[in-house]
């Protein structure tokens, strides 16, 4: 069985839209834009592939901080950046196509804000 090779580059909000940019422009293509609660902050990665080269970019933000859209250089990033927003309370600035806030229905604003990865998880100890 052979596996993918796969690099996690943890970088500042300040350098995402210049990273996304060196990816597009070395013929990456966005496979997904992810975002998960971790206690009081999110992490939010950027996966891009080329050649079976798996690479992600992560950023970790509170929930005020803004997040400025790549979709300016991957066009269908607005579907996981109005995800982001609806489902996190996340506010992302820039997007192409912005549902502001109805991209998703759900019976409570922002469902996954509340939901944390508590430190003391025996999952998490390994």
């Amino acid at each position: 069985m052979t596996f993918e090779k796969e690099t996690l580059i943890p970088i500042e909000i300040g350098e995402l839209l210049a990273k996304t940019e060196q990816y597009k422009k070395e013929g990456n293509r966005l496979v997904q834009i992810g975002c998960t609660k971790v206690g009081d902050l999110y992490e939010i990665n950027y996966s891009f592939d080329k050649d079976f080269v798996f690479q992600t970019i992560r950023i970790t933000i509170s929930q005020t901080t803004e997040l400025p859209s790549i979709s300016g250089i991957y066009w269908g990033a607005f579907v996981y950046e109005n995800e982001i927003h609806d489902l996190y309370g996340i506010t992302v600035k820039g997007m192409s196509v912005d549902f502001k806030g109805t991209f998703y229905r759900t019976m409570i604003k922002y469902p996954f804000s509340s939901v944390a990865v508590k430190e003391d998880n025996p999952c998490l100890n390994k």
